[in-house]
């Protein structure tokens, strides 16, 4: 190959790499800033008065999926930040804790497939966070559908029926209740009928793919996260989020007050919150 060739190959996989850095930073900068950010910045002297006022309403809460990874992080926001004078974790089986800072919990075993015979574990509550869900590779098409939404939306109904105000639920970025996609077809659908029971408060929170390293194995998401896991350095909330950035803002953003009786946080505003940038 004479010199003039070498040279021209060069300059060809130059522009080439010059040509898809720039359509890979365009696809970053929107997605990084599709997401609407719906809440003011708070100081955090305010979130520690915010914290200190909540604490004195002496309310209480339930926790469905606190076994999950989002669910043992929220778990573990609430005892550290000691907002509610009762947590009760609602799940199919008891969780066992070392630390004695989770001594004073209270664990509620059901069979989510007869929840009727369970009414009572979910009465009395003030607020509800639910991080319940499954896979369709876990679980098939069925199961998935029956825990990510009828026993999801069974809780909430018997949630609502036991006077809990105020429901905050786990759902993904993408959710629609009109997609062609399975997943986001039930994560929308879901949204969507428990908006329908007409709680005091309903918070929706969409991550994006959830950076955290799972106990169960699952190789495509391992897959994503590397690759993610990369260009969250160069965009930090366009296609992913750590997931600790997820659990305080779910806590964080139960001391606000929203504008409208349904919110919905996307990705960006879930990162900020998460990560003190709304503080």
């Amino acid at each position: 190959m004479t010199l003039l060739g070498i040279t021209l190959g060069i300059g060809k996989a130059t522009g080439f790499f010059t040509l898809f850095t720039a359509v890979l930073a365009s696809i970053l900068y929107y997605l990084e800033n599709s997401d609407p950010v719906s809440f003011t910045s708070i100081m955090a002297e305010d979130m520690k008065s915010l914290e200190e006022n909540f604490r004195q309403q002496n309310k209480s809460c339930f926790i469905l999926g606190a076994s999950g990874e989002t669910g043992k992080l929220l778990l573990q926001e609430l005892v550290e930040r000691n907002l509610f004078s009762k947590i009760t974790l609602i799940g199919r089986r008891q969780l066992t804790f070392e630390d004695k800072a989770y001594a004073e919990l209270v664990q509620e075993v059901v069979d989510f497939e007869k929840l009727d015979d369970y009414a009572a574990a979910f009465q009395g509550h003030d607020v509800g966070y639910c991080c319940l869900g499954t896979t369709k590779a876990k679980a098939g098409t069925e199961g998935f559908i029956r825990v990510d939404h009828d026993y999801v939306l069974k809780s909430a109904e018997l949630a609502k029926a036991g006077s809990c105000s105020q429901f905050h639920l786990e759902s993904t970025k993408g959710a629609d209740k009109n997609s062609g996609f399975l997943y986001l077809k039930v994560k929308g659908q879901v949204e969507a009928d428990i908006e329908a029971l007409g709680f005091d408060r309903y918070s929706i929170y969409r991550p994006a793919v959830l950076l955290v390293e799972r106990q169960e194995s699952r190789p495509a998401e391992w897959i994503a996260r590397k690759f993610l896991g990369v260009f969250s350095a160069i965009s930090p909330t366009a296609m992913s989020i750590p997931i600790q950035a997820v659990a305080k803002a779910i806590v964080s953003n139960t001391l606000l007050q929203p504008q409208n009786k349904t919110e919905i946080l996307e990705n960006k505003a879930i990162y900020t919150l998460g990560t003190g940038g709304g503080q």
